[in-house]
């Protein structure tokens, strides 16, 4: 089971699979508590009343603090270069940037 994972994520081992886990954990927890305060700093309770403007727009604001997060929380663990290759992965996924 852990080959799996080990496999899933491309990880080197397993001990570099649960620095993986940690950094997503703590950026994914990370996230959405710093969009709180971005969002109450932007006022966006009094920009729009309407419930799915106002859920797009948080979790458009947890998206970009999750993915400037997860390069900052990588590489405090070491791992900017694998951290980059996801979030670079994601990047041309949604087609920000071309491969």
């Amino acid at each position: 089971m852990l080959e799996k994972f080990i496999k899933i994520f491309n990880a080197n081992s397993i001990s570099h699979l649960i620095i993986i886990f940690i950094v997503f954990g703590i950026t994914g927890s990370s996230s959405v508590v710093l969009s709180e305060p971005i969002l109450n700093y932007l006022k966006l309770d009094e920009i729009t009343n309407y419930t799915a403007v106002h859920m797009l727009l948080r979790i458009f604001v947890i998206i970009v603090v999750y993915q400037v997060l997860l390069i900052v929380v990588g590489s405090i663990f070491g791992q900017f270069n694998y951290f980059k290759k996801i979030q670079k992965r994601f990047l041309v996924r949604i087609r920000l940037i071309k491969e």
